[in-house]
């Protein structure tokens, strides 16, 4: 600063360094002798102009001024680092080529009790090579040579230079060869291939070895008590116990606290031994049982069923496992509404679960008596698609198959008697591809495994399954030991100092097997706080068959209108709809003809339009659960009730009006026909509108007080076609309300009294004649077939209600037919007398010319005739009170 110039480092960088350019700065330094021109950077890095700014880096740089090459990241120089340009315009060194590089790791340079060499000599850098040998009385163990990749990786683990001479560690284990679980057979060849791994290892103990000291337990407590005996007061001290079949490793577990020894088991499930208090030295590698039990619930919820029954070998692993469910079943809402055990014979067992009715049934016993439980199984035809078993999954694949003196079924019948069950087992064997703490894949392993079984079916082989658990117990405490040799030795303690009576090298083995974490054979190895492995669950089932019921299942059926039927009926209803909107309009358009004014054209539209309504109501009568949703149902069973309740109305109450002024006004006395000859056409609109205002007040006070909504009719349950277990339960929809049966009552009451009384005045005004209505003959035919036809269907379809085909088909029928009969009636013959007398024209000139003079002429007569007669009533009144009161003076004369 100071009023000096300002020197900055400039860095270019390029992204590609080729030795084309060298040629080309060969070239111009005939044409920059003054100078050196720029040159690229090595790929992967750039060049630091010292004392220039941006600005003054130029094409070409001045003679002895010095570029330093830099590196991006963590890559380093192989080269010359630093150019110096010469007067002959080049730079120093261009024969030598500078490069960015990754380095590998130091450390490989480097070997504990032995010797490296380094070609190319230099920095451990991309390609570089590096050969190990080791000094006198140590071997190497690894590879001799290693090179660094472009990853700046070497490409091999490091080697050691390891002295020969190893302590031996000893592990007592008990490998159960026979007996209610056979899983040495596997496991014990499992767990040898793991020890000859681990002693292999130079990272792992390197300075000790692992001998197994096993015995067979016959999955026997008994005769594991006397081996358990011989492990520990027979030389040499074992560091750590390996028991399997878990009423043996109740048993060591329960024991080995008083000689302070660790328990690792790899194939003991019970429950009970997850209890620390009782057992606190306790691990295992193959989980707790009552793991199984929160799939078990998830599947029973998954499928719905609400009740299981279980059937148990009489051993704590069963019989706490089976607590553990019970308690997980109730929690969830399900219900074990069987419970059966047994000690050796399952015969009676079996018997009451057959009579108990039991269909989902958890099975929790050894392989040996599971084959007598399904071979009293296939006896009492306790399987088949009603049934679905749960067993343990640890079984051998075939374990229905192997041939057992105990029972008396053959091959075929328990094949036969197992088909369809499910399993559900942690998985064993890691189904990914991954090299773990063993430096081998799953199937790598299996591999090995069958090669050292020589050759053996593994579906006849015990302990198959749990073989890799065996395998990864044996790392687990491989690795936990090598964990402890740390913190032991600076406590100034060793592996091999371990007795009997050493709390403290127990208390850092216990600590480390409590941390550990490792990826296995069976996957990843973890314990709980109980000890416990933790793992996923896997289920299977032998073949594929659906999940059946915990009883027997009864599915709803509704039962839905016949469509054809439906769409039929509509098609006619829907012609009744046309023929009502002809009639109306024919009616309409000759209103001014005398002989339709004569019949009183408003009330015969009214019935038109009444029977078009009646027609309407067909259509949501035919609609049901197959066409709308139960949320919308009661809008349905609305538009049934008002559209047929109010074309009712309209169409028959028209009708009635029509029948009951009639004879009201034309059935008198003869001395009483002239008083009431004028009838009023508003007389007969306002009876109209009282029948319509009884009809929507009643409707309305039914929907407020006690409204329509949907119910549910129940029938008697059906047996399916088919050996399946369900029945099916017919349902059918309808529209009711709390005290339907009242309203029905009122309705229909009211409603028979109408047409009853129709009848009558019909039969009553059969023989009258007037021009003033002078369709009532029609009409009172019309009422008698409306009349027969409701008061037929209406107590038919009450009967039919549970039929639907049968109740829509009788109801839409007689709707159809009573406006067909009534349309007809009404209209054909007023059609058919102005189409052949061609009365509609000459009435209708008339009436152009005069409008409607005769009709009012005729109406004026009347009016004067009845004046007229009034006043001779009069006159005659006056006259009779005269002679009256001459009468009476004559005779008080």
């Amino acid at each position: 600063m100071n009023g000096g110039s300002v020197s900055v480092n400039v860095l270019v960088l390029c992204e590609r360094y080729s030795l084309e350019s060298l040629i080309i700065f060969d070239y111009l330094h005939i044409f920059f002798s003054s100078g050196c021109a720029i040159i690229r950077p090595p790929r992967d890095g750039g060049i630091r102009y010292r004392g220039l700014t941006q600005e003054q880096v130029v094409q070409v740089l001045p003679v002895d001024y010095e570029i330093e090459y830099i590196c991006r990241g963590n890559r380093v120089i192989v080269g010359p680092k630093v150019r110096k340009c010469l007067p002959d315009g080049t730079w120093t060194d261009l024969n030598q080529r500078s490069k960015c590089l990754l380095p590998c790791a130091r450390v490989w340079t480097s070997l504990e009790n032995g010797r490296v060499t380094v070609h190319p000599p230099g920095p451990a850098v991309e390609g570089t090579i590096l050969h190990y040998s080791c000094l006198e009385g140590f071997i190497l163990v690894g590879r001799n040579s290693t090179q660094c990749t472009k990853l700046g990786k070497w490409d091999s683990p490091k080697p050691v230079c390891h002295c020969e001479c190893k302590k031996k560690l000893y592990i007592g284990a008990l490998f159960p060869m026979s007996g209610g679980w056979p899983g040495g057979q596997a496991c014990l060849p499992a767990a040898q291939m793991a020890l000859d791994l681990v002693n292999k290892r130079t990272d792992i103990l390197p300075d000790y070895e692992l001998e197994l000291i096993y015995y067979d337990s016959m999955c026997d407590p008994g005769e594991a008590t006397k081996l358990l005996y011989d492990l520990l007061y027979t030389e040499p001290i074992k560091i750590v116990l390996m028991p399997g079949c878990s009423s043996v490793s109740t048993l060591v577990a329960e024991a080995a606290r008083m000689w302070n020894l660790i328990v690792l088991s790899y194939g003991s499930s019970s429950p009970a031994l997850s209890n620390r208090q009782r057992f606190p030295t306790f691990f295992r590698t193959h989980p707790s049982a009552t793991l199984h039990n929160p799939t078990r619930v998830q599947l029973f919820q998954k499928w719905k069923w609400t009740k299981i029954a279980t059937i148990q070998q009489t051993t704590e692993v069963f019989t706490s496992t089976l607590d553990d469910l019970e308690q997980r079943v109730k929690e969830a809402g399900i219900e074990i509404s069987v419970r059966q055990s047994f000690l050796t014979d399952p015969a009676v067992a079996v018997k009451n679960l057959k009579r108990q009715d039991a269909r989902i049934i958890v099975g929790l016993f050894y392989e040996t008596e599971a084959r007598k439980v399904f071979c009293e199984v296939y006896k009492e035809k306790l399987y088949g698609k009603k049934y679905v078993w749960f067993l343990i999954g640890w079984y051998a694949d075939n374990w229905f198959k192997i041939k057992d003196p105990s029972i008396n079924c053959t091959v075929e019948q328990m094949t036969e008697a197992v088909e369809g069950h499910v399993t559900t087992e942690i998985v064993m064997l890691n189904p990914e591809t991954v090299r773990g703490a063993s430096n081998l894949t799953s199937q790598e392993f299996l591999a090995q495994l069958m090669s050292k079984l020589g050759g053996k079916n593994p579906e006849e082989t015990g302990g198959f399954q749990e073989a890799p658990l065996a395998y990864d117990a044996v790392w687990a405490l491989a690795l936990a030991l090598n964990k402890t040799v740390g913190p032991l030795k600076a406590k100034g303690r060793r592996l091999e100092d371990f007795n009997y009576n050493n709390k403290d090298i127990t208390a850092e083995i216990y600590r480390a097997l409590n941390t550990s974490s490792f990826e296995g054979v069976s996957g990843h190895v973890v314990f709980d706080a109980q000890g416990s492995r933790m793992a996923w669950t896997l289920i299977e089932q032998l073949q594929g068959s659906d999940p059946p019921a915990d009883q027997t299942v009864v599915i709803q059926k509704f039962r839905y209108l016949s469509q054809k039927l439906f769409v039929s009926v509509s098609v006619f209803a829907g012609l009744g709809i046309l023929m009502g909107i002809v009639c109306l309009t024919f009616n309409i358009y000759n209103s001014n003809v005398r002989y339709i004014q004569n019949s009183q054209p408003y009330l015969n539209n009214m019935t038109a339009v009444g029977c078009m309504m009646a027609l309407a109501a067909v259509f949501p009568l035919g609609i049901d659960g197959l066409h709308v949703r139960n949320s919308q149902f009661p809008v349905v069973c609305q538009f049934r009730l008002w559209l047929l309740g109010l074309g009712f109305s309209l169409a028959y109450g028209s009708m009635f009006t029509k029948i009951w002024w009639v004879h009201t006004v034309f059935t008198k006395k003869d001395e009483k026909k002239d008083k009431r000859k004028h009838l009023e056409p508003w007389k007969l609109y306002a009876t109209v509108g009282v029948l319509l205002v009884i009809d929507i007040l009643s409707l309305m006070i039914w929907q407020i007080v006690d409204p329509l909504h949907i119910t549910v009719e129940k029938f008697t349950k059906e047996a399916p076609k088919g050996d399946v277990d369900q029945l099916i339960e017919p349902l059918l929809q309808h529209c009711s309300s709390e005290k339907m049966n009242t309203w029905l009552g009122v309705v229909y009451g009211y409603k028979g009294l109408l047409l009853l009384l129709g009848i009558f005045l019909a039969y009553e005004t059969k023989s009258v004649s007037t021009e003033k209505i002078n369709d009532h003959r029609a009409v009172g035919m019309a009422i008698y077939n409306v009349s027969v036809l409701c008061m037929i269907t209406a107590p038919v379809t009450m009967i039919l209600s549970s039929k639907q085909d049968a109740s829509f088909a009788f109801a839409s029928l007689a709707i159809i037919f009573s406006v067909y009969i009534t349309l007809v009636v009404l209209f054909v013959p007023k059609m058919r007398r102005l189409i052949t007398r061609g009365e509609w024209q000459s009435d209708q000139q008339e009436t152009m010319k005069t409008g409607s003079s005769t009709n009012n002429n005729d109406e004026e007569k009347s009016r004067q005739l009845e004046r007229e007669n009034k006043e001779l009533q009069k006159i005659i009144q006056e006259v009779l009170c005269h002679l009256h009161f001459v009468q009476h003076t004559v005779e008080d004369v």
